[in-house]
């Protein structure tokens, strides 16, 4: 983890862009420079990126994954979900393969892209985020491991003049420390579509929730549990870089520690002792604001 700069091969010059007019139309050229050269019709691993109303951030992403060293044959699927801004205008001018799935949701769009993909590994890449050279490398040699069915990866976030890396990082470690319990017994609780590979047979037999809702990656890698093994890719290099904005739900990264630190009270004891088996594509999720998460906790150990 960085503590006080972001990594040097985050491409600044791209964040940097404030809105789609001011695109430089080199800069399609130059990542699909790069994608001619590293993908591959015939792939081992497909990489799917779910896009709604991302049409800078989609750029971005693709930029990066552009720059990835592997000699692994890997393909780049993108799923329009349904956007109302650029973001298919980005997609049409970016050598990835390309559907629209109009049912809204992450579930129902990264369906799409696994029953679509040729490899035979999945990689889930979200399109706000930013991948290190290594990612795919690292992500698919823990996946090829014995009897391992989902492996996930390790993120943090970019760091700004409003925000400074490293009140960001104190927030990551808590972070990373809970993974840490979590892997134990509910490893899928740390599965997410920012960083997450499976096989793509046992995705396709778990199948996505398909509709809106939170945690489709989680869920999915619930039900995927029956067929192996999910396992945490802790290395450096492998973490993966996203913006901030998530954080800001609740107003500031203060607010944003203490719904964390107040959501995680109320369900540590629960991650030492397996989930029982339940329907995920009809089970509920759990508080995100920091109002509900105190009003759940409350009702707890009733105050």
């Amino acid at each position: 983890m960085r503590f006080f700069k972001n990594p040097i091969w985050i491409n600044d010059d791209l964040l940097q862009i404030e809105n789609y007019d001011s695109l430089n139309e080199n800069i399609f050229t130059s990542i699909n420079d790069r994608l001619i050269k590293i993908t591959s019709k015939k792939p081992q691993v497909s990489i799917i990126i779910s896009a709604w109303n991302e049409e800078l951030n989609i750029i971005r992403c693709i930029d990066s994954l552009s720059k990835l060293q592997t000699e692994i044959p890997f393909e780049i699927i993108v799923v329009n979900n349904n956007s109302t801004d650029r973001t298919q205008e980005s997609i049409d001018k970016l050598q990835v393969r390309k559907f629209f799935q109009p049912i809204q949701g992450c579930g129902p769009a990264r369906q799409l892209g696994q029953e679509e993909a040729l490899g035979k590994y999945i990689l889930l890449a979200d399109a706000d985020c930013l991948y290190p050279p290594k990612w795919l490398n690292l992500m698919i040699a823990k996946l090829k491991r014995n009897n391992v069915v989902c492996v996930y990866g390790r993120y943090s976030f970019i760091a700004d003049t409003k925000l400074l890396r490293f009140k960001l990082s104190i927030y990551e470690f808590l972070k990373d420390i809970i993974a840490e319990f979590r892997q134990w017994k509910r490893p899928y609780l740390n599965a997410y579509g920012i960083s997450m590979g499976y096989l793509k047979e046992a995705g396709l037999k778990a199948g996505y929730i398909q509709h809106k809702t939170w945690g489709d990656d989680g869920r999915l890698a619930f039900d995927m549990m029956k067929y192996g093994k999910i396992k945490q890719v802790k290395a450096g290099n492998a973490r993966v870089w996203t913006g901030y904005r998530s954080l800001m739900r609740d107003g500031s990264i203060s607010k944003a520690f203490l719904t964390r630190i107040i959501k995680e009270l109320q369900r540590f004891g629960t991650y030492f002792r397996k989930e029982k088996d339940h329907d995920t594509k009809t089970s509920k999720n759990t508080p995100h604001s920091l109002e509900e998460n105190l009003k759940a906790l409350k009702n707890k150990i009733k105050f």
